[in-house]
């Protein structure tokens, strides 16, 4: 199945609707070489402006989906298609909806220490019959590296979710992906606190009216500095357009 792509700031992101991106992981599932997903907003494709590792990590991805309203508009702005967003903790969910028909294993690493844990059982009780194979948190130094990887390997997940923050979880995806022979493997972000129940979602009439940033920051007023990115953002796609 072939989308097209559209080039937003230089990083080229797929569009495509959830079902298409739930789809397309399937069909990586099934090929099973080592592959990524990217869940690109706004911040994510403006970090990798300056970011020449993160950009060339997002464009060797498999799939980069368009995740926020800010990646929506950009797309639309810059005249292509871009049906909708497909926010990366909604497409874990239908990931996670959808594994027990397909026998498919998750192993969830990353945040601070016991939320893991808890997202692996909020899953297992929304999703009856899912299998989550291992859990670890995100608090790790360099030489903690062999046994994190050894830990997932073993457990043989046919999908990896990592929640380090951006750019991290990318890079060492990247980094560490041949050697992990994991069929898809997906950087999540804040999925797991918002699963765990640390961190609220937006009600659904701001997710609708594409408010999210807005409600993340008035929760976590520490976000509140980096909503100074979404102007960058839009000036950024605005010169592209007009081939500044």
């Amino acid at each position: 199945m072939m989308t097209e792509r559209v080039n937003i700031l230089g990083v080229q992101v797929d569009a495509v609707t959830m079902s298409q991106a739930v789809e397309r992981v399937i069909n990586l599932i099934g090929m099973g070489k080592p592959s990524m997903v990217a869940t690109a907003n706004a911040e994510m494709l403006l970090n990798a402006t300056h970011d020449a590792e993160l950009k060339k990590i997002l464009n060797a991805a498999s799939l980069v989906v368009p995740d926020g309203a800010g990646t929506v508009w950009a797309a639309r702005h810059l005249g292509k298609q871009m049906p909708e967003r497909v926010a990366g903790f909604d497409l874990v969910q239908e990931l996670m909806k959808i594994a027990p028909a397909h026998d498919f294993k998750f192993f969830l690493f990353g945040a601070a220490p016991g939320i893991a844990d808890k997202a692996k059982l909020k899953a297992e009780t929304l999703y009856p019959g899912i299998k989550i194979v291992g859990t670890r948190n995100g608090y790790f130094k360099a030489e903690d590296e062999l046994d994190i990887i050894a830990q997932i390997k073993s457990s043989r997940p046919d999908i990896l979710l990592a929640a380090l923050g951006v750019p991290k979880q990318e890079k060492w995806l990247f980094k560490h992906k041949d050697e992990l022979k994991i069929p898809v493997s997906i950087g999540v972000g804040g999925t797991f606190d918002v699963m765990a129940g640390v961190v609220k979602r937006a009600p659904l009439w701001m997710q609708k009216a594409r408010l999210e940033w807005l409600f993340r920051a008035m929760l976590q007023p520490s976000r509140a500095g980096r909503l100074l990115a979404l102007p960058k953002f839009v000036w950024k796609v605005h010169q592209q357009k007009n081939g500044a």
